[in-house]
């Protein structure tokens, strides 16, 4: 019989802890596509050494987050395709999620976080906050995905959605995308609420749709002015 081993309980890895970094300011729109990104300056940025940022910059791109160019990496420009091929993915994935969710959804207990955080994007919305705005829209996604019982479908969504995340940041300032993705969250709530898995998955999918159509006509306008610059949404 094997011995039996105890879990070593040690800290995050420096890796680890600058994948999360990096990975987090990827996905908010923090870094522009086509901008370079180099061990060196982020290394001294993190204040460690090039290691673990070369490691974590590696892991970024296996997850199709950047692209190696060269002795460098960079945020890939995504075009009208690259949405495409997205959102076939994102609309396999998430009505089948949402339909999970729905099936399970344990009363108020469950709903009354998507409940707040759309709240709190109906008042952000009301004062024309768009960062507050965005951050409660990041909140009611996380909530609703907490409930997802398949961990590997869990997974799947997030890599997918984080794709075009920092481009969705970019189209949030607009007063009447963001009056779309109010009413799809509103639709998406009462189907959870009234526990129709059906209809949940229905509201997801038209809800996809729309940021895909958002998406496509913000990149559409930014290859028409020729701004090589992420648009402000």
């Amino acid at each position: 019989m094997a011995a039996s081993l105890k879990v070593l309980d040690r800290p995050r890895s420096l890796s680890d802890r600058a994948y999360t970094t990096l990975r987090a300011h990827l996905t908010s729109g923090r870094f522009s596509s086509g901008q370079m990104l180099q061990e060196e300056g982020l290394a001294a940025q993190l204040g460690v050494s090039r290691t673990p940022v070369r490691e974590a910059l590696a892991r970024l791109a296996s997850e199709g987050l950047l692209e190696s160019a060269g002795r460098s990496f960079v945020l890939p420009a995504l075009s009208r395709t690259d949405i495409n091929d997205i959102y076939e993915l994102r609309l396999m994935l998430e009505p089948v999620a949402v339909r999970h969710v729905a099936e399970r959804m344990a009363g108020r207990r469950d709903l009354q976080p998507l409940r707040e955080q759309l709240a709190a994007m109906v008042t952000a919305h009301s004062s024309d906050d768009t960062e507050t705005f965005i951050e409660a829209n990041y909140r009611y996604r996380a909530a609703w995905l907490r409930l997802v019982p398949n961990r590997r479908l869990l997974r799947a969504i997030e890599l997918y959605a984080d794709h075009v995340r920092y481009l969705r940041a970019l189209t949030l300032g607009d007063r009447a995308t963001r009056s779309v993705v109010l009413k799809g969250l509103k639709r998406l709530t009462r189907t959870f609420g009234a526990g129709k898995p059906d209809e949940a998955a229905a509201a997801m999918r038209d809800h996809l749709r729309e940021a895909k159509r958002i998406l496509q006509e913000a990149l559409d306008r930014r290859t028409e002015s020729g701004d090589g610059h992420d648009v402000q949404i």
